[in-house]
């Protein structure tokens, strides 16, 4: 069957390509050894390999490339096999279905003189022809893996890529370079003649020297430059004669010469072809370093010292030495003792990464409050070095070693024992005193009973250090890291309740103000109060609640957050001008609004009752309860302890004061026992009163039920049962200590079970509210159109809209900012503009 024009361009079209791709194919695996060997030349080439070597190996070493680049060439042309026309045909004609090429030059065997065969066969060939006409070329396969196993053509590329970047590609084509140095090499044989170099120090980032090629008579050389000079021929013929080194005795006439320049001076070469150069020396400074004021005590304790420090080329290292200013130590109390010796502490500097170092000016940061030497003076000095080795230190600088401050009288007290510890291990007797004069009501100087039980071990571990024999080093250590975190606890608390928690932080800034705190404390204290100020004043806007009856005739007052922000801003401006008094007073007043601070939830009244807040107030009841049990229990398990029966749970018909003296006096100092004590007995019988209550209260409805919150309630709830019988069983065996633990772990579950319903009564109010606003304004987001939240009365932006927020001042920052970016847009109207400036200038 003949083919039409179109078809053939078409098919020649697809066998070119075809045979291209096949020359493609076989020239890669015939000359790849050739390709990479000529790049890696050129990459050393282009690096100057010609430069580095003598006129002999230089000779030798283009000879070899030569004919290593030849060898390659020659295995190429012996592997190289010619393609024909008729490989690329059946190349193509594989990849086509049915292989049409073939199938077009095949015949009929049978039935030719059939007209059904004849019409089959030419229905056939037909179909072959349209198959034709979808022919491409068929690409060559490039891939040489199994040529070449390890990879020597990736790396050959890879030389010749940095060979391009960091190399000088021209020196390629400077062929005549190995000739001159094979020149160099015929003429030193002939006659005299001299090289000299001069390499300055690296950290210098300056250029190396060639001096035969330096015309000039006067040369400016950093200290430390290294001169090499190499002289050939005859000995004796050739000399040196300097005045920049610090030689001693030089032999001028040596053939290889090598010294350093340490002042400027004269360098001469004598002799054929000689050369004169004055060189003048740059002196290379000892780097400078110096302490920017006093350090700074920096949120958390930290110590923060400024500082700059200068270079000619650049600072490598340094250090800051801290060491006891001993004379300047106020020897009273725990510190009378003399202190066991401490190394001197050397810190690293921090240094920039990257960028340039001979101008630093950075800041060290360090927590020391942990050290013995904290907030103690101290001696501070800082040292840098250069590459040269030259060191240079600042002034020293007699300072008290920040560290962090407790204002806590507890948590101070046990710092002080710590600080003691770590002073002299002879302080042991003295700390163990003051521990056993602190337990005396120790009920009374503890917040929590778990601040309490670490005390007690803390103290019970030190009195047996002391009576096995004295306190060794490691339980020194142990007991100070026991103290620290013991002081944490008593500074931070464990308060979960907003309430106590902005209580806590009043206390803290009261005791801050009356101790002279610095700034940066008082602006710390002052920022915690007002976070947990506003974490109050969320709870209490977001869930209403009683909060005791009024006494009879007084006044309860209605007061706004920003009536509370410009009071607690008035402080901190008194603070800040160091006016304590006017500030006290001020604090007593936010004291007494707090007491009596009331918030108003809206326009209508009274609101429907939460649900399940009558659940909620008898679980805070059971919770106030089970503390109440537990210190009473705690109390008892010290009863037993002054008994000599730990843990066997004795009844006592009086409780002493815990920590009383075990000598015998102090017997009239008992307290009246509780009226549900009495014994372990009784304790067992009000634990099991409660965990029983506790179930009864499961039962009955609880806000969240169906939500996620809602179900992790009430598997705290349970979980606190279930400590609370465990509880009980531990007092029936008479086991006070496994009791307290359980009782712990009670408290702490039925807490948890309050946030998390806590947590799903306000998001049951916030979707109440939401469908009220919704449904009153038409809009489902319940917002205006400025994105403020509209209250029940269509207002906004009132007091009760601001205290309903999440994060007021988070909004307010969104707002500013928003307003900054458009006022940004200078494409915006002219009259859009001067109004967002107007309110920029406003606020």
């Amino acid at each position: 069957m003949a083919k039409t024009k179109a078809e053939t361009t078409t098919l020649d079209r697809a066998l070119r390509g075809t045979l291209v791709g096949i020359w493609a194919e076989r020239l890669a695996r015939a000359f790849w050894p050739f390709l990479s060997i000529a790049l890696l030349l050129w990459a050393v080439l282009a690096f100057g390999v010609q430069t580095l070597l003598s006129g002999g190996w230089s000779t030798a070493f283009g000879l070899g490339a030569l004919a290593l680049l030849l060898a390659a060439f020659v295995w190429g042309v012996w592997r190289l096999s010619i393609p024909t026309r008729a490989q690329a045909a059946r190349r193509l004609d594989q990849t086509l279905p049915g292989r049409p090429l073939t199938t077009l030059a095949d015949r009929v065997a049978i039935g030719e003189d059939d007209p059904g065969t004849q019409a089959l066969w030419a229905a056939h060939m037909a179909r072959m022809s349209r198959l034709l006409d979808q022919a491409r070329a068929v690409p060559g396969d490039l891939r040489l893996a199994r040529f070449d196993r390890y990879g020597l053509r990736f790396i050959a590329a890879t030389a010749a890529a940095v060979a391009v970047l960091f190399g000088a590609p021209a020196r390629v084509t400077d062929l005549a370079e190995m000739a001159q140095l094979s020149g160099r090499a015929e003429a030193i044989a002939l006659g005299p003649s001299w090289e000299a170099w001069v390499q300055p120090p690296g950290y210098t980032g300056r250029p190396s020297l060639y001096l035969n090629e330096v015309d000039r008579p006067t040369l400016q050389l950093p200290e430390g430059s290294l001169v090499t000079v190499r002289f050939y021929g005859q000995p004796g013929v050739m000399s040196v004669v300097e005045s920049i080194s610090d030689r001693t005795d030089p032999d001028p006439a040596a053939m290889a010469q090598d010294f350093t320049v340490e002042s400027s001076g004269r360098l001469s070469v004598r002799g054929p072809a000689g050369r004169d150069w004055e060189i003048t020396t740059l002196s290379d400074q000892a780097p400078r370093v110096t302490l920017a004021g006093a350090p700074a005590r920096e949120r958390g304790g930290l110590m923060r010292q400024d500082f700059s420090a200068q270079d000619d080329y650049a600072v490598t290292s340094g250090q800051i030495t801290v060491a006891l200013d001993l004379d300047e130590v106020d020897r009273r109390f725990g510190l009378a003792t003399d202190p066991e010796p401490r190394e001197t502490l050397e810190i690293d500097l921090p240094l920039p990464a990257s960028g340039s170092r001979d101008e630093i000016e950075d800041a060290f940061i360090e927590d020391f409050s942990q050290h013995p030497w904290a907030n103690l003076p101290v001696v501070l000095r800082m040292g840098v070095e250069d590459a040269r080795g030259q060191t240079g230190q600042s002034a020293e600088s007699h300072v008290i070693l920040p560290g962090r401050r407790f204002f806590d009288p507890m948590a101070a007290a046990v710092i002080e024992m710590r600080r003691d510890l770590l002073w002299s291990r002879e302080n042991g007797a003295r700390s163990l005193q003051l521990m056993r004069a602190v337990s005396h009501r120790a009920q009374d100087a503890f917040r929590s009973t778990e601040s309490l039980a670490r005390f007690m071990e803390t103290r019970d571990l030190l009195q047996a250090s002391l009576n096995d024999g004295g306190l060794d080093a490691a339980t020194r250590d142990n007991l100070a890291e026991a103290l620290w975190d013991l002081a944490i606890l008593l500074e931070e608390g464990e308060l979960a309740d907003a309430r106590a928690r902005l209580e806590r932080a009043q206390e803290r800034l009261d005791e801050a103000m009356r101790n002279g705190a610095d700034p940066s404390e008082i602006q710390e204290l002052m920022d915690e109060m007002r976070e947990a100020m506003r974490d109050y004043m969320q709870q209490l806007a977001e869930q209403p609640r009683e909060r005791g009856e009024p006494q009879p005739g007084g006044e309860q007052m209605e007061v706004t957050q920003d009536q509370i922000q410009e009071l607690m801003d008035r402080i901190q401006e008194l603070m800040e001008e160091g006016r304590m008094d006017e500030a006290a007073e001020l604090m007593a007043q936010l004291n007494a609004l707090l007491e009596n601070l009331q918030v108003a939830e809206g326009q209508g009244g009274d609101g429907p009752p939460m649900p399940g807040g009558e659940a909620m107030e008898g679980l805070g009841e059971t919770l106030r309860d089970q503390q109440d049990l537990a210190d009473d229990t705690f109390g008892e398990l010290q009863d037993d302890f002054r008994d000599g029966t730990p843990g066997q749970g004795q009844p006592q018909q009086g409780r002493g004061d815990e920590g009383a003296p075990q000598d015998g006096q102090g017997e009239g100092d008992t307290e009246e026992q509780p009226e549900d004590g009495g014994g372990q007995s009784d304790l067992a019988d009000r634990q099991r009163a409660l965990a029983e209550a506790l179930r009864q209260q499961q039962l009955q409805p609880l806000p969240g039920e169906g939500m996620p919150e809602g179900d992790a309630a009430l598997d705290e709830l349970e979980r606190a049962q279930r400590a609370m019988e465990e509880a009980a069983e531990a007092l029936e065996r008479g086991d006070s200590g496994e009791a307290l633990s359980r009782q712990a772990d009670a408290m702490e579950a039925m807490r948890e079970g309050l946030r998390a319903m806590n947590d799903a009564a306000t998001q049951d109010q916030r979707e109440q509210a939401e469908g009220d606003s919704a449904s009153e304004t038409g809009n489902g987001d319940g917002r205006d159109p400025l994105g403020r939240a509209r209250n029940q009365g269509g207002e906004t932006g009132t007091e009760q809209d601001m205290l309903a927020e999440n994060d007021v001042y988070e909004r307010a920052r969104d707002l500013l900012e928003e307003l900054r970016r458009r006022s940004a847009e200078l494409d915006r109207p002219e009259e859009e503009l001067d109004y967002l400036r107007r309110l920029l200038d406003r606020f």
